[in-house]
């Protein structure tokens, strides 16, 4: 179509003439598609932008200042927004996590609140019964495990010098205390 044609049916189409309209979709729509496909949208897109382009037409289609420039606005309304569409795509996140997909919000779901507490009051009860153990240890076991679990550790020779015990009896003197402890952990089934 030419630009003179493109200009006497747009003002048809204006004044109500259902032909003219129907001539300008039918002239036009290549125009419009062309853009759509050289910005490879989907199929479901593309026809979305399409769908948009011809109602914002519509919409101006008596604005128009030069009814004989149609083709170009068709053209620029489509490239707009088919860049709206691409922008858009930019904030998904492709993924085929299920843990992604499945969720609804950021919200616990109150099986997972559950879940979490139960496992919670597990945790709580494997670190009484651990301290129960622990006290049931000799004092010097007791003192060496304490020493040892400080923040920041203290080295060995602190350790030598505020329990009198050499530094090279530490290691394994650590090491039968430990193993006490998980034997009386295993022996009452708490661990």
């Amino acid at each position: 179509m030419d630009r003179t044609e493109v200009g006497a049916l747009v003002r048809s189409a204006v004044d109500g003439d259902a032909a003219a309209w129907k001539a300008l979709v039918e002239g036009m729509s290549p125009l419009v598609w062309s853009v759509v496909r050289a910005h490879r949208l989907s199929d479901a897109d593309g026809h979305e932008v399409y769908q948009t382009v011809w109602f914002r037409f519509a919409q101006h289609l008596g604005r128009l200042r030069e009814p004989d420039k149609a083709g170009a606005w068709l053209a620029s309304t489509a490239r707009h927004e088919c860049l709206k569409v691409l922008k858009g795509l930019t904030r998904l996140t492709l993924t085929d996590d299920p843990l992604v997909l499945d969720r609804a919000s950021e919200e616990r779901t109150p099986e997972q609140s559950l879940i979490d507490a139960e496992e919670e009051a597990d945790q709580a009860e494997r670190v009484r019964r651990l301290w129960q153990e622990f006290e049931e240890l000799g004092e010097r076991c007791r003192q060496l495990l304490r020493v040892l679990i400080a923040s920041p550790p203290p080295s060995y020779l602190e350790v030598s010098a505020a329990l009198g015990i050499a530094v090279g009896s530490i290691g394994p003197l650590r090491q039968r205390c430990l193993r006490r402890l998980r034997a009386r952990m295993d022996a009452r089934g708490t661990v």
